[in-house]
């Protein structure tokens, strides 16, 4: 792996890591090559690679200023995909209650390494599980109607479009069975919603969805489910040096999905 520049690690990230980790400003740079280089032997993500596993989304978010209050009063989020649980750490630091929170990996790993990433082992009290969605008698199943809010970033775009219904099926039910629970969160998206080659999913393909195409599959989530969902859904251009990797009318698609 090559070592980290500077300029690829967000100011987001480095207050975080400052402020919440407690690491010393001249060493955060080595700090975060080090673990991102043991991440990558567990498996080469692409987002791994290119050290977007430290990019902070949730707070971007229009939604946010509710996430906090909402925990605060009890309510609870659930992370899925949480990778190095960055989006949690962000939470806590601006002044959520950890023990509402809980976050799911396929790779324990990641869990490990983000204790290891932020410092926190023996304060943080975030619940964590390693699960796959298509296991049906994982430990997800026992956390079914549980949640108010859902963050699931980089995570459903990982599937082609059969696949991400049942993921999303599977996410819509750990909700409560109550009006406003929500799924926040971004993706890879596209202007013309269609199937992509993907390298790391083992089918091979990722559905990238546009606005439109999102709604439609939630219609149809919802309509299985018995539940109406609104979905709130906006486009967004790539930073020029993504093109690298993407095609010309690849965007990033910003999400909110309500229960009614």
């Amino acid at each position: 792996m090559t070592s980290q520049s500077d300029s690829q690690l967000s100011t987001d990230a480095r207050q975080l890591l400052e402020s919440y980790g407690g690491i010393p400003a001249e060493e955060i740079t080595d700090h975060v090559v080090k673990v991102r280089d043991e991440a990558w032997e567990v498996f080469p993500y692409p987002c791994i690679g290119q050290f977007c596993f430290l990019d902070l989304s949730l707070k971007h978010t229009t939604v946010y200023p509710e996430v906090p209050q909402h925990l605060a009063e009890g309510q609870r989020l659930f992370d899925m995909a949480c990778c190095f649980e960055q989006e949690i750490r962000q939470l806590v630091a601006d002044g959520a209650p950890s023990e509402n929170i809980y976050g799911c990996d396929l790779r324990e790993e990641y869990v490990k390494l983000g204790y290891q990433l932020f410092q926190d082992r023996n304060r943080l009290q975030s619940h964590f599980l390693a699960a796959d969605i298509f296991d049906k008698s994982s430990s997800l199943a026992d956390l079914r109607g549980t949640f108010d809010m859902v963050y699931a970033g980089s995570f459903f775009h990982l599937f082609n479009y059969d696949d991400q219904i049942e993921v999303s099926t599977t996410v819509a039910r750990l909700f409560r069975p109550v009006k406003g629970s929500f799924i926040v969160g971004r993706q890879v998206g596209t202007v013309n919603a269609a199937a992509h080659d993907h390298r790391t999913n083992p089918t091979g393909k990722m559905y990238r969805h546009n606005p439109r195409s999102l709604k439609e599959m939630w219609e149809k989530i919802g309509h299985d489910l018995g539940v109406s969902f609104t979905v709130d859904a906006t486009l967004q251009q790539l930073p020029s040096d993504h093109f690298r990797f993407h095609t010309e009318d690849t965007r990033l698609i910003h999400f909110v999905i309500r229960r009614e």
